[in-house]
C-alpha cells in the first residue's frame, strides 16, 4: 500500500476514535473507520503542500 493510502488510512481510523467510535466495529458492513475515508482524503490531501520531506529543507 502506497504511503498516501497508508496516511489516509490512519487518519480516517483517527477520526474515527475521535468520535468516539471503535475503529472496527460494523458500519453497513464495513468496519467504520471506512465511514471516515471522504474526510480523512480531504484532509491528508489538502496537508500534502504543506508537509515537506527531508529533502526539501533548508539549512
Amino acid at each position: 500500500m502506497p504511503d498516501l493510502e497508508r496516511a489516509i488510512e490512519a487518519a480516517a481510523r483517527a477520526l474515527c476514535r475521535l468520535d468516539g467510535h471503535p475503529e472496527n466495529i460494523k458500519f453497513e458492513g464495513k468496519p467504520m473507520w471506512r465511514s471516515y475515508l471522504s474526510g480523512a482524503r480531504t484532509a491528508v490531501e489538502a496537508a500534502l503542500p504543506h508537509i515537506r520531506s527531508t529533502d526539501d529543507r533548508s539549512p
